[in-house]
């Protein structure tokens, strides 16, 4: 059985998408909300709940085939801070990268190493932090690549992400693994970019890691909206007409065009500070906006139904945002709505995981296995 590290492990979503295949050796969080959600559904007996940069190297046991790490975003973020790597949260990457380097040492680096954050992470200090990373792996052996997966080819959700697979240069690729130049599906010309700035002397090391689209039935806000939601009630009139009062005409001309329409019509409103004022956004494309992390009332999503003449608003529900990210119901969310919230909205695309690993990491690991076996 293939065997992994989950650092910065939030509730476990790697873990959900890698699947029974695979074996977590460590999981690694420094919230005590989400290693209580990872607990419920996962068990704890390999959960280590501390700061990655206190964990010691002998507290990761065995030779992992895959460490993922998927660590902090805030400093990344072309919301945040612009502190990059050097912030607080994301310069845990460093910390994370100092057990990589410890374990290599003892001839114990992982096969892949696969970094999830944010699309900022590619331009965060004019591409700098980017070119960190790379200059890090490929100064311990690995070669690497990038990837952005929007998380729509999964989920009815907008959530384009960054993955940066690294694989040992000692291991042999399959061919369908990666191709000779970018392919537009997932190296837009941000990775394009990054990957021209970075120095001539680490390019050999670079990898256009490819995989195919994903053939599954495509579903939209309709297949994951709740009738009777968990954790949240529906608006009154009185809110709900407040809530059309932020619109624009823009906007509230798309609201007019969801009741001509004849039909049901779900969408989702986000609500913005345009030119310091107040603004609801809605939009009726059967896909929800990017999750976000509750930080205030305006970072969560609402949804809006509009059928004919009746028009009713609420907040997103929990299960609706796991249901977002990919997570079935039988994931045992949070009692607190915005614990199940932020969970939720600090997590992985399931299947998206599900889908790197079908396509790249797995035949990867399962070559080098049948290396090992003709070796032996």
């Amino acid at each position: 059985m293939k065997t992994y590290y989950e650092f910065f492990a939030g509730g476990g979503m790697a873990r959900a998408g890698l699947g029974d295949a695979w074996q977590c050796m460590l999981a690694n969080d420094i919230c005590e909300k989400k290693a209580a959600a990872y607990r419920e559904n996962w068990g704890g007996d390999h959960l280590v709940v501390r700061d990655v940069s206190k964990l010691k190297l002998a507290e990761l046991p065995g030779h992992a085939d895959l460490a993922w790490a998927s660590f902090p975003c805030q400093d990344l973020s072309l919301a945040g801070n612009g502190a990059g790597l050097n912030g607080e949260r994301s310069g845990t990457f460093w910390a994370f990268w100092k057990l990589m380097k410890g374990l290599a040492k003892e001839a114990r680096q992982p096969s892949v190493i696969v970094l999830e954050n944010v699309y900022g992470a590619l331009t965060s200090h004019g591409g700098k932090d980017f070119e960190a990373i790379a200059k890090a792996l490929a100064g311990e052996g690995y070669l690497c690549g990038a990837m952005v997966v929007n998380g729509v080819h999964f989920v009815p959700q907008s959530r384009p992400r960054l993955f940066i697979i690294a694989v040992h240069q000692s291991l042999r690729l399959p061919a369908f693994t990666f191709t000779d130049r970018a392919t537009p599906a997932w190296h837009p010309d941000a990775i394009i970019r990054a990957y021209n700035c970075l120095p001539n002397k680490i390019k050999p090391n670079w990898r256009w890691w490819s995989m195919p689209a994903p053939s599954s039935r495509l579903h939209t806000l309709d297949d994951v909206i709740e009738e009777v939601p968990t954790g949240v009630n529906w608006h009154n009139k009185a809110q709900t007409q407040a809530l059309l009062s932020l619109m624009t005409d823009v906007n509230r001309q798309k609201v007019m065009a969801a009741q001509a329409s004849d039909r049901l019509c779900v969408g989702t409103v986000y609500k913005r500070t345009r030119e310091g004022v107040q603004r609801a956004e809605v939009r009726f494309d059967g896909i929800a906006g990017c999750l976000r992390t509750p930080s205030g009332g305006s970072s969560r999503q609402t949804i809006i139904v509009v059928d004919g003449p009746t028009i009713r608003s609420r907040l997103l529900s929990s299960r609706e945002a796991a249901r977002l990210m990919g997570l079935d119901d039988t994931y045992k969310l949070p009692q607190r709505y915005n614990d199940a919230y932020r969970l939720a909205g600090d997590g992985l695309i399931v299947p998206a995981v599900a889908h790197i690993a079908r396509h790249i990491i797995e035949p990867i690991c399962a070559l080098e296995c049948s290396q090992e076996k003709r070796a032996a």
